[in-house]
Parts: structure tokens; C-alpha cells; sequence
């Protein structure tokens, strides 16, 4: 097995959430991505990578004054686990382009917990996501969540998404004052490409 085949192995195979972080280079080659701290992530499926993710990445380059890197959990909190063929079909799709991260990590307070002082890069439809305590159980546990990630240093880059014909922002959802430092706008004009991967997917 080759030493990259063995990182991604290690990782998929690894029986503690969030323990593993492995780094793929656009050459493909794979290493550890224990070095790695304040970096600015984009995280996603990337089922399939398409134009919105290549530009949203350029924008927050821009915006946070540091490299974008994808990340690529192969763990998720409502699917089953990537498979090792699946995960290096999604890798292909970066080869030659940017740099990837591959975690046990699907959520944002496990990211913050490997990669303190870390910007992550979300759309608006994940930013509500993190604010709805079903998401975590109760409000209690949400509130301890994101206190948790601010506490760490780490803080989010939001883009705004179209919802049917209204293009929705950081303004158009109500953050609890405690949080609202955590959260920065990438604007409009920076930013915005109404495209999707289910629509990629679906042919729209």
C-alpha cells in the first residue's frame, strides 16, 4: 500500500470521531495534517465540485487574506460513511486545482476542536443550520456548541444563497448577541452564483 493509500486507510478505518485529519495535495499525494492551525476551510460534499465552490473559495481567499482549503468529511451526521472508492472519485475532481483536507469531523465544534483559530466558509442555508438547537438537541447544547468554536478562535464567513427568488444573507436570520462576532458576511457583490450540486446532479 502506498503511503498515501495508508493515511486515507488510517482514516476511514479509525474508530474515534474526529481523531484523523489527512491532507491531499493537488498532486494527490496525502500526508498529515497535524501542522495545520488558523487555516481558512471550506468544508462540503462536493457531490459534485462545481464553479459555485471554485469562486465562493476566491472570494473568501480574498475576504480572509489566507489560502482556502476544501475539506471533505468522510463521515456525516445523517449518511453513512464515504466509502474509500467514493472519497478518491471526489478527490479527482481537485487534481491539479487546490489543496483538500479529509476529516472524521462533520461537525462545526469538532472542526474548531482540530483547527483552532480557523475560519470556516459557509453559505446561508448552513448558517441557519447552526443556529436551529435541533440541530444539537436543545438550545442549551447549541449555545454551548458555539461558544465552544468562538472560544477556540474560530469564526465563520457566510455567503448568501438564493431561496426561490430571493437572495438570502447573514441580515435576513436573527443571531443571538452572544454569537454575533462568530459570524461575518462575504457580500453580494463579492460573491454570488446560484448554482447547486443537487441541481448539477439532477440536470437543471
Amino acid at each position: 500500500m502506498t503511503a498515501s493509500g495508508e493515511a486515507l486507510h488510517m482514516l476511514l478505518t479509525s474508530d474515534v470521531p474526529g481523531s484523523a485529519l489527512v491532507l491531499v495535495e493537488p498532486d494527490g499525494s496525502m500526508s498529515s495534517a497535524a501542522h495545520l492551525e488558523a487555516i481558512a476551510l471550506l468544508p462540503g460534499s462536493f457531490n459534485p465540485l462545481h464553479d459555485g465552490h471554485r469562486l465562493l473559495a476566491a472570494a473568501a481567499r480574498e475576504q480572509a487574506g489566507r489560502e482556502v482549503i476544501f475539506e471533505l468529511s468522510v463521515t456525516n451526521v445523517d449518511k453513512p460513511p464515504l466509502i474509500a472508492d467514493e472519497v478518491t472519485h471526489r478527490l479527482a475532481q481537485f487534481r491539479g486545482q487546490a489543496r483538500v483536507l479529509l476529516s472524521r469531523a462533520p461537525r462545526f465544534v469538532e472542526k474548531a476542536r482540530l483547527l483552532p483559530g480557523s475560519t470556516f466558509i459557509v453559505g446561508w442555508d448552513t448558517f441557519t443550520r447552526l443556529l436551529e438547537p435541533r440541530y444539537y438537541g436543545d438550545a442549551e447544547a447549541m449555545r454551548a456548541a458555539l461558544a465552544e468554536i468562538g472560544g477556540r478562535g474560530c469564526r465563520f464567513l457566510v455567503a448568501g444563497r438564493a431561496q426561490g427568488s430571493v437572495f438570502r444573507t447573514l441580515a435576513d436570520t436573527p443571531i443571538p448577541e452572544a454569537f454575533t462576532a462568530l459570524f461575518e458576511p462575504i457580500p453580494e457583490s463579492r460573491f454570488r452564483l446560484d448554482i447547486s450540486s443537487m441541481a448539477l446532479r439532477d440536470g437543471l
